[in-house]
């Protein structure tokens, strides 16, 4: 069975820095673009950032581009959302996502591209 952990999440101050990280039990990792998406309360889920397998294509939607950054290490299985400068609006529940190996290195955006997902990790930020 796939696992997705994610952890970093907590509360931390406006303007303020975390590092959530998403370590995976899937054996194809090195081949799988992986995604983060958040959901704020009373809304739906939604794309944050992207990468490819590769870790040489990326993605981060336009309310965290210049804050956030997204990587992953193949070595260890894991991918990271690297967020400086946090803003109340970021307060959501963060989940990590992974696609099945796909021999173009490049990123997915949509829900339905991933077929695994984590348990999501908390984070608040407060004003």
């Amino acid at each position: 069975q796939v696992q997705l952990v994610e952890s970093g999440g907590g509360l931390v101050q406006a303007g303020g820095s975390l590092r959530l990280s998403c370590a995976s039990s899937l054996r194809t990792f090195s081949k799988s673009p992986m995604g983060w998406f958040r959901q704020a309360p009373g809304k739906e889920r939604v794309i944050v950032g992207a990468v490819s397998w590769r870790g040489d294509s990326t993605y981060l939607t336009d309310s965290v581009k210049g804050r956030f950054t997204i990587s992953r290490d193949n070595a260890k299985s894991t991918v990271y959302l690297q967020m400086n400068n946090v803003k109340p609006e970021d307060t959501a529940v963060y989940y990590c996502a992974a696609k099945s190996p796909f021999h173009t290195s490049t990123y997915y955006i949509r829900e339905y591209d991933y077929n695994y997902w984590g348990q999501g990790t908390q984070v608040t930020v407060s004003s």
